[in-house]
Formats: structure tokens, sequence, C-alpha cells
């Protein structure tokens, strides 16, 4: 899905957007154990409350693309005949009427996923009619197009307020507020099936994690038992090693900068040309960027090798995962230094004397814990 498709699907969350009729729900205690079933009619709740439950809903469609959101794809074989899939498409083609269904995945999340305290797992069905888009992208409300049926999950960590102090209007008093606990925003969820080219595609699922650091495999492995991707933060830090592992001494400021500035360029060229489809690189991308630096074949082919054994050989990374469009570092175990990539050129690196120096030109004013200074 691209980022459009996403946003599309994320307006449907309101009361007056949506064909969601009520919210299917299970609370988990923290010896996994499903101590409530949820049935909860939108048409019962005040505006408000409805509000709010379609907007938590709604958070596990939010972040960025290849970070918080990610692809889930399952094998042809798994969408003909796996208990995975069969699952999902049960939930769905019920609508979340079918008892049995939405009592085994309750059972397959609360025994799979891990996270402290309590939690709800929430699950919502919604039909769209999807308008036709005309060549200039214009939607036409009264020109549908299909029925994208979907369900969305999102698992909410349930939380404790701490006790305090509140003054009372009406009776002009202070009084003790006791221990609440409140619904906190998802960490996880999916949407079975994927919106792609604003059709249903049931080979995939749109996977959200609020932390791009863990991904939570368990239940990924559990619900859709397919291929984890690699966090967002462990892409980054695993494509850092490789190159400098892998160049060894001609791994220099001179390349990574490069490197950085190069995959930079992409990104806002990307988004100058508003393209829809979501930017990606390959390891050849970088290879030709390290050959216009002058690295020599053995450390170009042991990058390869290094690449393919860490992402596979067809993987194709998002750039931003990679590297940081907004800040530029070097460090030193005692320093760090950070600066915007488009003046990236006023670091340099030099040998004095035989002693290593990290340099910075200072042409315009300098300050010093909020002091201007003077250098002579």
């Amino acid at each position: 899905m691209n980022e459009k498709e996403v946003a599309e699907i994320r307006r449907r969350f309101r009361p007056d957007k949506s064909n969601i009729t009520h919210i299917r729900g299970c609370y988990i205690n923290e010896q996994r154990e499903i101590i409530a079933q949820i049935d909860q009619s939108l048409a019962l709740m005040s505006q408000e409350e409805g509000e709010k439950l379609l907007g938590i809903l709604k958070k596990a469609l939010s972040g960025a693309l290849g970070k918080n959101l990610m692809d889930l794809t399952f094998a042809t074989q798994q969408v003909v005949d796996s208990p995975e899939h069969g699952l999902l498409m049960a939930l769905r083609d019920s609508a979340l009427k079918d008892e049995e269904a939405v009592g085994a995945f309750f059972q397959k999340v609360a025994q799979s996923i891990q996270l402290e305290g309590t939690y709800l797992i929430l699950l919502a069905h919604d039909t769209y009619d999807v308008p036709y888009r005309s060549k200039d992208g214009q939607a036409l409300e009264d020109a549908s197009s299909e029925v994208f049926s979907y369900i969305l999950c999102a698992v909410c960590p349930v939380k404790p307020t701490k006790p305090a102090l509140s003054y009372y209007l009406y009776e002009n008093e202070f009084h003790n507020c006791g221990t609440d606990w409140l619904v906190s925003p998802p960490e996880v969820g999916f949407l079975f099936p994927a919106f792609d080219d604003r059709s249903a595609n049931l080979y995939n699922a749109l996977y959200y994690s609020r932390n791009i650091s863990e991904n939570h495999p368990e239940f990924i492995q559990s619900v859709f038992n397919t291929e984890v991707p690699i966090p967002a933060s462990e892409q980054k830090e695993t494509f850092q090693s490789i190159l400098g592992e892998t160049l060894e001494d001609q791994c220099d400021y001179q390349v990574v900068q490069a490197v950085h500035d190069q995959l930079c360029q992409m990104i806002e060229e990307h988004k100058e040309r508003k393209e829809e489809e979501p930017l990606v690189v390959s390891k050849g991308t970088v290879k030709h960027v390290l050959a216009s630096c002058g690295i020599q074949e053995p450390q170009m082919q042991a990058f390869e090798e290094r690449f393919d054994a860490a992402f596979g050989d067809q993987a194709q990374l998002r750039p931003q995962n990679i590297v940081d469009p907004k800040q530029f570092e070097v460090r030193t175990p005692e320093v760090a230094i950070r600066v915007s990539p488009e003046q990236s050129h006023l670091v340099q690196t030099r040998i004095i004397d035989g002693v290593k120096y990290i340099l910075i030109r200072a042409d315009q004013e300098v300050e010093v814990n909020g002091v201007k200074i003077q250098i002579h």
C-alpha cells in the first residue's frame, strides 16, 4: 500500500464515514487469560465515545510506511489452504459474526503476543464502496468501482492512572480521584486484506508496530505464519555495520558522506515528483554509489555478500530506514557532532603531525554555552 491508499482507509474511521456497526474485543490479563469479551454496538454509544473508539482503531494505520507500517505477504499455498489465512478470511467474510472464528483468533493472539500488563484486542469490520477515480485523480462519489471488505485489528495496552487530588466545581471542594484504567494507543495491529491499487489484495496484509525497534515477531508468526520483516531501526544498524566492516580501510568520511548524500537526494527527488509508490533501493543502487567513490572490487564483492546474507539477494530497502535525511552525525567515544545533511561539507577529517582530527569550518558566529566567542 502507498501513502494515499493508507490515508484513504484512515478517513473511514469516523462515525459518519464508516459502515462499522460494532466492535468486537476481549480483555487479557497479565497471565494471558481472556477475562471478558466485548461486542460493543456503536449505535448504542454516545458520539464522543464512538469517535474515541474509532480514533484508537485508526492509530493502527498511523506512522511511516516501511517503519511503523509494513507489508506482510502470504505464500500462494497459504492463500489456497492454510489455517492462518483461512481464519482471517472467516473473520472478514462473516463480518466478525462467526463466534468460533472470533474466539479462536482471540486465543491465538493472547497466547502469542508478549506485552507488559493487561491489554485489549479490538476488531472492527468495514465495507467500503470504493469511489471510482478518473484519470485526473478526481473521485466520483456516485460511481463505485468495487466494495472493499476488510477487518482492522488493534492490540491496546490498558494502563492504570495515578491517584490524584481533583477539584469538584459544584461542591467547591477537593477530593481524591481513585485509580482508573485507560485504553492506550495500539502497540500492534493490522489491516486485512491490504488495499493495494485501491482494491483488495488477499495475498497481503498491512502490519502496524508502534515501536520501530520491536515488531513482535511472535505475533506475526502466530497470526500470519509468514516471514518477519526486519525492524526499521535494525535495518539501519545492520546496513551501517555492513558498510563499515566490508569496506575496511576504504571506508572513510567521503565514502559515507557520498552514500548519505546520494540516498537523501533520491528521497528528495521522489518527494518532488510526488510519486505514489514508495521509494526503495537495492544493493545495486548502493554498489553504484560505492563504485563512484572508487571502492575496489574485492570490497564491493564483500559488501554484496554481507548484504545478501543480512537482507536477502532480492531485498529492496526504503532509504529512510538506512539514512536520516534530517541529520548527519560524526561521533567519537567522547564527542558527537550533528549537522544538517546540506552542511556536511563543513566537516572534514585530517591527519596533522600524525594525529587524527575532525575539522569544522567556523566562518560565521560561534557560541559556547550560549556565549558568542571569537576564534583567534
